[in-house]
C-alpha cells in the first residue's frame, strides 16, 4: 500500500488492485506543483470526494473527462454531475459501501458543510463525508473535513481502522489538539498522516502537537509526492 499526499487534502492511495484520487485539488493548491501533476494522477482508477467545496473538488470534473474514470461521492452531487458534466460517477451515502475491484469503499459520517460554486452562485452539495477504505487487509480511514464526533466510537466499532488520514489544520477543521484527542479517544490507530493543513497561513504549519500527544502511534508528517509505504 502506498499512501501519496497531493498537498491540502489530496491524496493518492494505490490499494490492492485500485490508485484511488482522494480529493484531488491540484491546479490551484498552493502546496502541490503544477509539474508533478502528470505523476499524482498516472494510473487512477477512480476519484472519490468527501464533499463540494473547491479546494475538494475544483479539479474533480477535469481529471474524470481526462481519465476516463469514475467520481465516487454523495449521491446528490453525483447525480448532478452526470447529468450536466456526463461523467462517470458511482452515487451512495453515508453507511453505503461500493466495491471497486479489490477495495471497498464505506461512506462515514462527517461535521462539515458541503457546497459548490456555480455562476449562480453557491449549490447544496448532498452533505460531508468520510470513507473507510479497506483493502490489503487494512482499513483507512479518511475523516475528510470534520470536527470530533461521538460517531468516531461507532467507527472503530465497526471498521477498526489501522490508519487514520485526519484533517487536522484548524479554523475550517479539527486542528492537531483535537484531532489528537479523537484518536486517542475513539480509536486505536497505528499510523496517523494529517492533511487539511499547512496550505495557507490561517492554518496550522506543524504536527509536533499531534505527534506528541500520540507518542504510541506512528504520526507521520507527510511530504507532498512522497509515498508512505505501509
Amino acid at each position: 500500500m502506498k499512501i501519496t499526499w497531493l498537498g491540502h487534502s489530496g491524496f493518492r492511495i494505490e490499494i490492492g488492485d485500485q490508485i484511488l484520487l482522494v480529493d484531488p485539488w491540484l491546479a490551484d493548491n498552493p502546496s502541490f506543483a503544477s509539474a508533478e501533476r502528470g505523476r499524482a494522477i498516472t494510473g487512477a482508477t477512480a476519484i472519490l470526494l468527501s464533499h463540494g467545496h473547491g479546494d475538494h473538488s475544483a479539479d474533480v470534473v477535469g481529471i474524470a473527462k481526462e481519465l476516463d474514470i469514475p467520481v465516487v461521492g454523495i449521491f446528490d452531487l453525483m447525480s448532478w454531475w452526470e447529468e450536466k458534466e456526463g461523467i462517470s460517477t458511482i452515487g451512495f451515502n453515508k453507511g453505503g459501501t461500493v466495491k471497486l475491484g479489490e477495495v471497498a469503499i464505506t461512506m462515514v459520517n462527517a461535521t462539515h458543510s458541503s457546497s459548490i460554486s456555480t455562476p449562480d452562485g453557491p449549490r447544496y452539495a448532498g452533505g460531508e463525508a468520510g470513507f473507510m477504505i479497506a483493502g490489503e487487509g487494512k482499513t483507512i480511514y479518511f475523516s475528510g473535513d470534520t470536527d470530533v464526533m461521538v460517531d468516531m466510537a461507532v467507527f472503530q466499532a465497526l471498521h477498526h481502522p489501522q490508519i487514520g488520514i485526519l484533517a487536522a489544520g484548524g479554523h475550517f477543521t479539527m486542528d492537531m489538539k483535537r484531532a489528537a484527542y479523537a484518536a486517542k479517544t475513539f480509536f486505536d490507530f497505528e499510523t496517523v498522516i494529517p492533511c487539511h493543513y499547512q496550505t495557507f497561513g490561517l492554518l496550522e504549519q506543524s504536527a509536533d502537537v499531534l505527534r506528541e500527544a500520540l507518542p504510541d502511534v506512528n504520526v507521520i508528517e507527510p511530504e507532498v509526492m512522497r509515498p508512505i509505504t505501509l
